[in-house]
C-alpha cells in the first residue's frame, strides 16, 4: 500500500518557516497547519464530521496500530476490514465506545456490509443509466421507446429489487436482537423498558458509518446519491433531508429505482423500504432469502447468478469477473486512505483486454433476454444438501480497547511520544541486552500465524 507522505519520520517540532520582519527586527516562524483550518480536512455526513484527509503522524499511527496486519490472511488484497478500520480511524471521537466497536465487528454487521456493497454497486449503474436515458429522450431528437425497452427497464428493476431482499434480510437479523445481538437489543431483558434515547443516537451512528463504508468502497464517488438512498432504504423518503446535492427523479424513475414494493404512507404508519421489500416477497424469489445460509439448488440461473456472486470472498472476486468497488484489488495500487494511485495504475499495464479488477473497463448493466421474468416462474427448486457458514476473524478484547484509546494515542504521538522512526528503533534495539523470545515461543507464534493463513487438508 502505498504512503500518502513519503517519509516515515514525523518530526517532533511544529512544521513551518521562518522569514523576517522588518517592522519587528526579528523573525518570524510561520507554522504550517497540515490542513487542520482547511475545508477539505472534514466531510460532513448525517451532521457528523468525518476526516476526509490525515496528516503525517496520523497516517504513522494507523498503519502502525490499526491496519490490518500482514500475517492474516489476503493481507495484500482489499478487504471489507480494511474499509472498515478506516472508517472507524477517520470518524468522530464520540463513537468510540467499547460497545459501537464491538457491533461493528459482528459477523451480522459484516454481512450487512457486504450485501450493502453490492447493492450500491448496481444501484449506482441502474441510476447512472436513468439519467442517461433522461437525456436521451429529453431532447428535440430524442429516441422513441419502444416495448422491449420498457420490459428491459422493468427487468433491471426486479434485478435491483432482488439486491434490496438481501439487504433486508441481513438487516432483520441485527434488529432481531437474537443471538450475539441480544446484548445491543434496545429492549431490556428484566424490566421490559426500551432505551429509546440511546438507541436513537447508536442507530444514527450505525448509519453514518455505513454511508462512509460504502462510500469509500464505491471509490469515493456518487457521495450524496449513496447518502440519499442509505437514508431511504433505512429510515424512509420522509426522513430524508433536503439538499441541493441530491439527484431529483421523476415518478417513472422513481419506479424503477425504488421497485414495486415501495409505497409512502403517513409517516406515523410508514414502514422502511427493506420491510417493504419482505412484506411483499415473491414466491419465486424465496431462495434469496437462503442465499449464504444454504447452498442453493433449482434450475434458476438468476439466482444462482446471486448465489455465486455473494458467496465468493472479495480477494477471488476477479476469478468470476466481477467488480465490487474495491473489494478485490490488490493494495498496491491505492494508497493509506485507499485512495487509487493512478501511476502505479499505469505501470501495471491494464487494457480493455486485460483487466481483472474493471479499473479501466466502465461498469455496466448486461442486457436481460425478452420475457426472462415470465420464464423464472417456470423454474424449480430442489432440496437442499449443503449449509453454508460465514466466518470472520472476531476482534479481541484488545483490539477493542485499543480503538476506543485512539484518540489517546494520537495525543500521545503528537506531544512526543509513542512513534519512532526506523532508524531509532533499530539503535533501541541493539542498544537493548535483553535476551528475547526463547526459541520455541517463536516457532509456535509462527505456526499459530500461519495455520490463520494456510487451510489444513481437511478444508
Amino acid at each position: 500500500m502505498k504512503r500518502i507522505h513519503k517519509d516515515n519520520y514525523a518530526p517532533k517540532y511544529k512544521s513551518g518557516k521562518w522569514s523576517w520582519d522588518s517592522e519587528r527586527e526579528c523573525l518570524n516562524f510561520q507554522p504550517h497547519n497540515d490542513l487542520e483550518n482547511a475545508r477539505e480536512r472534514f466531510i460532513s455526513t448525517n451532521g457528523y464530521q468525518f476526516l476526509r484527509t490525515i496528516d503525517q503522524e496520523e497516517e504513522l499511527i494507523f498503519r502502525e496500530e490499526y491496519m490490518r496486519p500482514k500475517t492474516s490472511s489476503d493481507s495484500d488484497i482489499v478487504d471489507i476490514q480494511d474499509i472498515r478500520n478506516l472508517v472507524l480511524y477517520m470518524m468522530p471521537p464520540e463513537f468510540l465506545t467499547y460497545k459501537f466497536v464491538q457491533f461493528m465487528h459482528e459477523p451480522q454487521v459484516d454481512e450487512l456490509i457486504h450485501s450493502l456493497i453490492i447493492y450500491f454497486e448496481y444501484y449506482l449503474r441502474l441510476a447512472e443509466f436513468v439519467l442517461i436515458r433522461r437525456d436521451e429522450i429529453s431532447d428535440e431528437m430524442g429516441q422513441m421507446q419502444s416495448e422491449q425497452t420498457n420490459d428491459m427497464k422493468r427487468t433491471l428493476s426486479v434485478y435491483l429489487s432482488q439486491y434490496r431482499m438481501l439487504v433486508a434480510r441481513n438487516y432483520c437479523e441485527i434488529i432481531g436482537g437474537t443471538d450475539n445481538m441480544a446484548k445491543f437489543y434496545h429492549l431490556n431483558v428484566v424490566t421490559k423498558i426500551s432505551a429509546t434515547i440511546r438507541d436513537k443516537f447508536f442507530y444514527e451512528q450505525f448509519l453514518t458509518v455505513l454511508v462512509q463504508i460504502v462510500w469509500i468502497a464505491m471509490h469515493r464517488r456518487a457521495y450524496f446519491v449513496i447518502e440519499m438512498e442509505m437514508n431511504r432504504l433505512f429510515r424512509s423518503e420522509h426522513f430524508v433531508s433536503a439538499h441541493d446535492k441530491y439527484p431529483v427523479f421523476s415518478i417513472t424513475e422513481r419506479s424503477l429505482l425504488y421497485g414495486k414494493n415501495n409505497t409512502n404512507v403517513n409517516y406515523r404508519f410508514q414502514e422502511s423500504p427493506l420491510i417493504q421489500e419482505l412484506k411483499f416477497l415473491p414466491s419465486e424469489d424465496m431462495p434469496i432469502l437462503w442465499i449464504g445460509k444454504r447452498k442453493y439448488r433449482g434450475t434458476d440461473i438468476r439466482i444462482a447468478e446471486m448465489e455465486l456472486e455473494y458467496i465468493v470472498p472479495g480477494p477471488q472476486l476477479c476469478l468470476i469477473d466481477v467488480a465490487h468497488g474495491i473489494l478485490g484489488h490488490p493494495k498496491r495500487l491505492y494508497n493509506t486512505l485507499l485512495e487509487l494511485d493512478w501511476p502505479a495504475v499505469r505501470y501495471s499495464n491494464f487494457s480493455e483486454e486485460f483487466d481483472p479488477y474493471h479499473i479501466i473497463r466502465r461498469p455496466h448493466l448486461k442486457v436481460p433476454k425478452i420475457d426472462e421474468l415470465k420464464m423464472r416462474t417456470a423454474n424449480e427448486t430442489y432440496e437442499h444438501f449443503y449449509e453454508l457458514k460465514w466466518t470472520i476473524n472476531p476482534c479481541s478484547h484488545f483490539h477493542i480497547c485499543k480503538w476506543v484509546r485512539r484518540e489517546m494515542l494520537i495525543t500521545l504521538s503528537k506531544s512526543g511520544g509513542l512513534l519512532t522512526n526506523i532508524v531509532s528503533r533499530c539503535e533501541r534495539e541493539l542498544a537493548s541486552t535483553s535476551p528475547g523470545p526463547m526459541v520455541d515461543r517463536i516457532v509456535s507464534l509462527y505456526l499459530k500465524r500461519i495455520s490463520k493463513i494456510r487451510k489444513s487438508e481437511g478444508e
